[in-house]
């Protein structure tokens, strides 16, 4: 049942939008509120699917309505209801998040398609963060060791900011869980988080993948690209192994941070981006800038915050709890019930070398799933996933 609360001084004019509304869908449920105070009241109480509210009202005006709600339930869409005269305040409500304006007397279809409209904007919110959960189900930190909780504390300071970020660690170790957790808990989390991994793309490629190009610039460019920059606009741009970056590349990334300007390959135009960047790099690169190979300016734009994932051989005691977060999330990918591992198969993990960190102790959390019997125990482990 879809819940729209109406907030109206006049009785005449809450009983013709009930029976409007009422009659349109069986599925709304309507209630009243006779003036701005208690309507609050009721938005406190009640999570609703819609808000029909007048905008000047006796006790608490529909303005000030909006205001509180938007503080504790930014979710709910508003119509405001203007009467002769407040339509530049009904205008300045759409500025202040408003999502339409109905003027007195309602126009019957003009009333319903804008509840359609904002009701099909509420799902698609209510949508988005399911996804959004989703996601960052996907790219949990697991682990209550020390070093875990260190990275967990400096995201909640850094996060929020927007100081560049250089993360450093192994391969496997969970870099880009830290940027992705970085990006969901910043001010740009409902923008995009724009990963790039400079390992992957070749030399002569990977400006073109970062700042796009125009049809011609080179063989190939058989039309205008947007590239990664661009993309992530608003967002966070996640530059997974910029060790490996060339050194051309860098010089435009320099630029980009200086400048907040990008040009793309083969054009002389400024484009203007508005992008927080977070780089990762197993490599040291105070080696890399000693033989030439990185940037010391790019380094120093980038590492204002310095985070280093350990390896799983340096937190140990976190393997455990890994162990029963794979197990559950493996089982469920595959359709079946997690499996429990003893503690000998436990500690006989926990006294593995893990070259491959985190990303290899799920491999064989996953061999052993599919291999081991209903219970893992030792004699699995040293069957299927000794060293």
């Amino acid at each position: 049942m879809i819940k729209i609360l109406i907030i109206e001084d006049e009785a005449a004019i809450r009983r013709v939008l009930k029976k409007i509304i009422v009659e349109e869908s069986k599925n709304y449920q309507v209630d009243e509120a006779e003036d701005g105070f208690l309507g609050f009241k009721m938005i406190e109480k009640i999570d609703y699917d819609l808000v029909l509210s007048d905008i000047k009202m006796p006790n608490m005006d529909g303005v000030e309505v909006l205001e509180r709600t938007q503080k504790i339930k930014p979710e709910i869409p508003f119509i405001m209801i203007s009467g002769h005269g407040e339509l530049e305040t009904a205008v300045e409500t759409m500025r202040m998040g408003a999502f339409d304006y109905i003027s007195k007397p309602p126009d019957l279809n003009r009333l319903l398609n804008a509840i359609r409209n904002a009701l099909d904007k509420k799902q698609l919110i209510v949508e988005n963060k399911r996804l959004k959960k989703k996601v960052d189900n996907n790219f949990k930190m697991i682990g209550e060791s020390k070093a875990i909780s260190k990275i967990q504390d400096i995201i909640e300071k850094v996060a929020p900011t927007e100081a560049r970020v250089l993360i450093t660690g192994d391969n496997g170790t969970g870099k880009e869980l830290v940027a992705h957790w970085l990006h969901q808990k910043s001010n740009r989390n409902e923008g995009a988080f724009i990963e790039v991994n400079c390992a992957a793309i070749p030399s002569e490629l990977i400006e073109s993948e970062l700042f796009g190009h125009v049809k011609g610039s080179f063989t190939g460019a058989n039309k205008d690209r947007a590239g990664k920059f661009e993309a992530a606009n608003g967002g966070t741009i996640f530059l997974d192994e910029i060790g490996d970056m060339s050194l051309s590349a860098q010089a435009k990334v320099l630029r980009a941070l200086q400048e907040n300007k990008i040009s793309r390959v083969g054009s002389d135009k400024d484009i203007s981006v508005d992008v927080r960047v977070v780089a990762a790099t197993n490599k040291n690169l105070a080696k890399e800038i000693a033989v030439g190979n990185f940037r010391e300016d790019l380094y120093h734009r980038l590492a204002v915050i310095l985070i280093h994932v350990p390896s799983l051989n340096e937190r140990i005691e976190d393997i455990p709890l890994l162990i029963n977060y794979f197990s559950e999330t493996i089982a469920k990918q595959h359709g079946n019930s997690p499996k429990v591992f003893n503690n000998a198969a436990v500690k006989l993990l926990q006294s593995y070398n893990w070259t491959g960190n985190i990303r290899e102790l799920r491999n064989v959390v996953e061999r052993l799933l599919i291999l081991g019997e209903d219970e893992i125990s030792e004699n699995d482990v040293n069957l299927f996933a000794a060293k």
